[in-house]
């Protein structure tokens, strides 16, 4: 559960830096994503999860855990 956390909080650090880094651009990006159609983001979404994966699958398979 420590190690869940760990990178739960991570993955927070590195979703705020844009806001906090270039706040007027990152208004602009969601504008954009709002005018995308659904089917665009959700694919978007999906090869984010699976490249995810894929990143933890190998990082995983090669750290010995």
């Amino acid at each position: 559960m420590e190690f869940f956390l760990s990178v739960i909080g991570m993955v927070m650090v590195i979703e705020g830096i844009p806001y906090f880094v270039v706040p007027e651009k990152m208004k602009t990006v969601m504008k954009t994503a709002q005018l995308q159609p659904d089917n665009v983001l959700r694919i978007f979404g999906a090869v984010l999860m699976v490249t995810g994966l894929i990143i933890v699958f190998f990082a995983r398979k090669n750290s010995g855990f």
